[in-house]
């Protein structure tokens, strides 16, 4: 865990220590006024590779991180929702598109940044998209013509990688991502 994120107490405002907890494994953020353990655990992304007749859609952001660069459609879960719901709403948010049928593709863990991205695929009800508020713009693009310098993020280019090797199949990936010293980002398949 990375030092204190939280400086006070959600519960009681009082200053926060980070330390192991007893009967716990790792260091924490507490409370040592009224005991609360501040737990920080990964955030979910969900998104969803949409295609209309072979072609795939991507959003160019319109927010950082990663501002003017490619992407497929996927955010943060929220509360209240299934996995598959919050892709589609996410692909509603970012390309006013309506997914159809969403199948699980894949379970990327990405440890080096405490997140876990769960990629759907689906058809697109229509070929009708357009920029939602964190998009600059939308296309749908043939697989040869996908922007692979401007992609966004590394899930973003293993995740189109997988499905361009097989678009039919049912396979649901599972992978690491290894993040190097230099950098670098290595999926290993689990």
């Amino acid at each position: 865990m990375s030092r204190i994120a939280q400086n006070y107490c959600s519960v009681c405002g009082e200053k926060t220590v980070c330390c192991v907890p007893a009967g716990d494994n790792r260091e924490r953020v507490v409370c040592e006024h009224c005991g609360t353990v501040h737990y920080s655990n990964p955030n979910n992304v969900c998104g969803a590779i949409l295609t209309w007749q072979g072609k795939i859609l991507l959003c160019k952001r319109a927010i950082e991180p990663r501002y003017g660069l490619w992407t497929l459609p996927a955010g943060f879960m929220e509360n209240g929702e299934t996995l598959a719901e919050a892709a589609a709403r996410e692909s509603m948010e970012e390309a006013n598109a309506r997914a159809r049928e969403l199948k699980l593709f894949g379970v990327f863990s990405l440890p080096h940044i405490s997140q876990v991205y769960v990629m759907f695929k689906g058809e697109l009800a229509t070929p009708e998209v357009s920029p939602g508020i964190e998009s600059l713009e939308t296309a749908l693009v043939e697989p040869e013509d996908i922007p692979w310098d401007d992609l966004a993020f590394p899930v973003v280019r293993q995740s189109l990688k997988l499905y361009l090797q097989d678009p039919a199949s049912d396979r649901v990936h599972n992978a690491t991502a290894i993040r190097h010293e230099d950098g670098r980002i290595e999926w290993l398949s689990n």
